[in-house]
């Protein structure tokens, strides 16, 4: 059975789930074109959605890389540096903070 959640703002979304789904690919599919380590098996959809949810960092070696460029449809300069979900913004004064520091020069 499969859970679907209600459409998200793509802004609060991780960034692996939106180039994920702008190509079409669920966890498991995506998950299914990438080699583990050993090139034996591929990864798993829990691997992808633990990804997703920040609760893994994906290392990845040369082979995997590739293999997730390519079944995203982007190269490596393309790829986001975090997959996760975004990460939040400590407040809107920081913005203000560097604001005025600029005009005060």
């Amino acid at each position: 059975m499969s859970r679907k959640k209600p459409n998200q703002d793509p802004n609060t979304k991780p960034a692996l789930q939106v180039l994920r789904e702008a190509v079409g690919l669920t966890q498991s599919q995506l998950a299914s074109q990438i080699p583990d380590k050993t090139g034996a098996k591929t990864l798993t959809r829990q691997a992808i959605s633990n990804w997703e949810r920040g609760l893994d960092a994906p290392e990845l070696t040369i082979p995997q890389v590739k293999a997730l460029c390519h079944a995203l449809g982007k190269n490596l300069n393309e790829l986001p540096d975090n997959l996760g979900p975004p990460k939040p913004s400590s407040s809107d004064d920081v913005g203000g903070a560097a604001q005025e520091n600029k005009s005060g020069d």
